[in-house]
């Protein structure tokens, strides 16, 4: 779709939202919502909930509210915060919406009731391991103000665990189950939990006890076929002159399951109407155990290509000896040869090897979060004390064995429609006899531990004047990471077939799943994941090794303690202009220090000697300290125009500390086994800064009706010191690799529109009025305006310029029902370096991922007033992530989404 016609289209649906408005005009509330009794019932009650915090905010903000207990708008919480407009998500590898994006960028601080949490050393927290049946609501905050917790340069979003204040007296119980069927993994996952509360009266005061547990089960397949880095032919087997071939094609299918139990519990007591003390801890844990099975060639090694067809997509490009990427001319070097190329469309590749490898996977992380604290609350005076101790620990294993044999002939389909297929005649890998063990034994383990200990105050002072509320606080946070890792790989592999290797019969099995784009969906035999994991010491003794996990890498160590100071002081205004317009706001600063130590260890060179001119680099432990001190300022107006229309302003400086793992000065690279594939490696940087924004929001909000409004937001962002990931030649002991690093972007912008409405069309015949529409849109326009960057005029990584969701709603007679399509237009994924081989231009190059969209639905029915079903179906048109090497006419990955049809019961009493 054109950006014309997504721009009449969106104005034609908030047209129709706002003809439908007059039905409600005299039905406006500027009601503040209840401190307690917050639990909602129905999809209309929630959306009218959620309408109701975005009113009444002082930032800018989406709220997203549980319809009941247990019953989440969707099955996860990154699912969920995929509808709010301006997020962006992606899918990930076992096929569960992850990662969003507020406005085009993941730099988010996640709180959980207002308390800073993470997943491992990171600083962002894995969504998906808090699963969505304990949450009683979420807030995307888009604009800052000095109460709310520095760490988030996008945002902050606060997750909210349902609380026995929340209930009324006497006790409540309730339960959920619910399975979901993937039509790729054709395989039955569930979901079950159960919440009890009690509140009551005593001789003491008022008390509520809470406990909520949840276990999920859940089964993926997510199939992936490939194209490698683009690569001038000349330099590899004879027989395609002057066309540009994939350097290898394979694919992948990421199959296994997981499993996520969750457990917590909360106290609150308030022995009077102003006091209130509570207690509260959470258990979230992720425990994985998949495989990732390969099929592959490695095609530049064949012997002829014939049949090579090439398209009418041609340049001319700076070639290296291998095929690669060239040397621009210096004045001192006349750089490497130019070469005329066509893109190839088709070709067979003869005597060719084949391989398949399986990567048995282990994965498991447990989250702890444990707080306390009061709360005082006067005519006047409002007091808020919380002390929270955060642990997540992570640990991974990842165990390859790799076999190959030679096959005769590998067809490959460059650009068939939109995608690569990889077709070998005869299935010759779908033959288990004649397979060597191949390369060498890879282990890669790592593990990570981080702890926060964090002491929060907040207060308010109301006043009586033009100041209405004076708003005060500190923050007091000690923070420790330590990550330990092996170097990846091991022992070589013996030149032994794997018939007489003393391996078990069934140490090959067909491939658990297929790839529809490879063999026309035929499997492949490969490695028993099981045994991988269950024998890795019998491999290592097979492969020459001794038996035992390899030592951690001191160049991929690290240890990081970091201390965060803060205070903050904001003042609530009010005041009326005249005719019934009123104006409040915000206007305050947060004061910050962070002090930093990490030590790792680098790859450093000895200062040359008169003996030893080019002395060669030498691991060397190293640990660097930082301090900075940020003043964050923010000021925000809100004006009432009238009771159901009002204008919001905002402003506030933003500020994200590195990733730790960023900051490790440790070094690591190797020299790969196949010729074909240029050295690589990655290094920390610890001098990076932190990433800052100027963030300036505008909106116009339109409230109608007892769920229903219109608005339309404009955002501008000075993005300074952006962190991105970036590949460069480095050349180490006389090899050149590449080397991939973070590093500070300088100067870059984000700017945007957003569009957003809900209504219920409460005017229709009886049986219609239970009808509702939601929609929104989003432009964000970003751009790297620093000036000494490669990447000066380019969007963000990661950004789509277009997002929308548009769907149907239904509340009536016991059923609920709602249908959304949700869709973003393609974006840079990341940049692509020395490898890779494009024209026009020298750069940058990037890998592009094309528009994506995913219908969902979900219908439910209250069988009794304590009882109800739902039916529910994931991505059911089979949408799916397609990239390409910034050319369409080149293809990288085809990833298939997986679709997911379900139904759970619900109880309550």
């Amino acid at each position: 779709m054109s950006l014309k016609k997504r721009i009449l289209y969106s104005g034609s649906l908030l047209a129709l939202l706002a003809g439908a408005q007059g039905a409600y005009a005299q039905e406006g509330t500027a009601d503040e919502p209840q401190a307690d009794e917050i639990i909602v019932t129905g999809q209309r009650a929630s959306l009218e909930a959620a309408k109701e915090l975005k009113r009444n905010s002082d930032q800018v903000i989406e709220a997203i509210v549980a319809d009941d207990i247990g019953k989440f708008p969707d099955t996860t919480v990154a699912a969920a915060l995929q509808r709010v407009p301006g997020v962006q998500v992606v899918n990930g590898f076992n096929n569960e919406i992850e990662s969003p994006l507020i406005r085009g960028i993941g730099d988010i601080l996640t709180t959980l009731d207002g308390r800073e949490i993470f997943t491992g050393v990171g600083r962002g927290f894995a969504f998906q391991d808090l699963p969505a049946e304990a949450l009683a609501g979420a807030d995307v905050y888009k604009s800052n103000s000095a109460n709310l917790i520095e760490g988030g340069v996008a945002g902050v979003i606060n997750l909210k665990l349902q609380k026995p204040f929340n209930f009324e007296d006497g006790t409540t119980i309730a339960a959920n189950v619910r399975g979901l069927y993937g039509t790729e993994v054709e395989k039955l996952s569930w979901t079950a939990g159960a919440l009890v509360s009690h509140r009551w009266e005593g001789s003491g005061g008022e008390f509520g006890v809470l406990l909520d547990a949840s276990y999920s089960d859940q089964h993926f397949n997510r199939p992936i076929s490939f194209n490698c880095d683009p690569r001038s032919a000349n330099h590899g087997p004879p027989g395609a002159t002057n066309l540009v071939l994939p350097t290898c094609v394979g694919g992948l299918t990421d199959t296994g399951s997981y499993q996520r139990p969750q457990v917590n519990a909360a106290f609150q007591w308030r022995p009077t109407p102003e006091l209130e003390f509570y207690l509260d801890g959470l258990f979230a844990g992720y425990r994985a155990k998949f495989g990732t099975y390969f099929i592959f060639s490695d095609i530049f090694g064949a012997q002829s290509i014939t049949n090579a067809q090439g398209t009418d997509e041609c340049f001319s490009a700076r070639v290296d000896g291998a095929g690669f990427r060239g040397r621009l001319p210096t004045p001192t070097d006349p750089g490497d040869p130019i070469e005329n190329l066509c893109f190839g469309s088709s070709a067979t590749f003869n005597n060719v090897a084949g391989l398949t490898s399986t990567q048995a996977k282990t994965g498991k992380t447990d989250t702890f979060v444990f707080g306390g604290g009061t709360r005082y609350n006067s005519d006047a005076v409002h007091i808020d004390l919380d002390l929270s101790y955060v642990k997540s620990k992570n640990s991974n294993r990842n165990i390859i064995v790799d076999i190959r044999k030679q096959i005769d002939t590998v067809n490959i389909q460059v650009d068939d429609n939109g995608h690569g297929t990889t077709d070998m005649p005869g299935d010759p890998l779908g033959d288990p006899a004649g397979f060597p063990l191949a390369n060498s034994l890879f282990q890669d383990i790592n593990k990570s531990d981080s702890s926060l200990f964090a002491v929060k105050v907040d207060g308010a002072y109301d006043l009586d004047s033009f100041v209405s509320q004076l708003q005060f606080g500190m923050r007091y946070g000690d923070r420790s990471a330590h990550f330990r890792s092996n170097a990846p790989g091991g022992p070589p592999a013996p030149n032994t077939p794997v018939a007489s290797a003393g391996l078990p019969s069934d140490f090959l099995i067909l491939s658990p799943a297929s790839i529809p784009f490879i063999n026309g969906g035929a499997r492949w035999y490969t490695p028993d994941a099981d045994y991988l994991r269950n024998n890795t010491d019998d491999l290592r003794v097979l492969y020459g090794g001794t038996a035992g996990d390899p030592p951690f890498d001191p160049a991929r160590n690290y240890d990081a303690s970091e201390k965060t100071y803060a205070v903050y002081g904001q003042a609530k205004y009010e005041f009326e202009l005249g005719g019934g317009i009123t104006v409040d706001g915000l206007v305050g600063a947060r004061l910050t220090r962070t002090d930093r130590t990490i030590s790792g260890t680098g790859l450093v060179r000895p200062a040359p000697t008169p003996a030893n001119p080019n002395p060669p680099a030498v691991l060397t432990p190293v640990t660097r300290s930082s301090s900075d001190s940020d003043i964050l300022p923010n000021a925000s107006a809100r004006v009432r125009l009238m009771p159901e229309l009002q204008l919001r302003f905002t402003y506030a400086k933003t500020i994200a500390q590195p990733l730790f793992g960023n900051l490790n000065p440790g070094l690591t690279y190797q020299v790969p086994i196949n010729a074909n594939i240029r050295p690589n490696g990655s290094g920390g940087n610890p001098d990076l800064r932190p990433q800052k924004s100027d963030a300036f929001d505008a909106t116009l909000e339109y409230y109608f009706g007892r769920s229903s409004y219109i608005s339309a937001a404009l955002y501008y962002r000075k993005i300074k010191d952006r962190i991105v990931i970036g590949s460069a030649e480095e050349e180490i002991d006389g090899i050149f690799y590449n080397i991939s690093r973070p590093r500070n972007l300088g100067r870059a912008k984000l700017k945007g529109i957003e569009l957003s409405s809900q209504v219920f069309f409460d005017f229709l015949p009886e049986g219609f009025d239970g009808l509702g529409m939601m929609a929104n849109f989003t432009l964000a326009d970003s751009e790297v305006t620093a000036s000494d960057d490669e990447l000066q005029g380019a969007p963000l990584l990661g950004v789509s310029k277009y997002s929308y969701n548009i769907g149907g709603l239904y509340e009536k007679y016991g059923f609920t029902a709602r249908v959304v399509y949700t869709w973003r237009s393609g974006y840079d994924e990341f940049q692509f370096g020395g490898n890779g081989l494009l024209a026009p231009g020298d750069g940058p190059w990037f890998n592009k991922v094309k528009a994506n969209g995913r219908l969902d639905f979900s219908v439910s029915y209250d069988i009794t007033p304590q009882i109800a079903v739902s039916v529910d179906g994931v991505n059911v048109l089979g949408g799916k992530y397609l990239s390409y090497f910034d050319t369409k006419g080149f293809p990288h990955d085809i990833r298939v989404d997986d679709t997911f049809y379900g139904m759970s019961v619900r109880a309550k009493f």
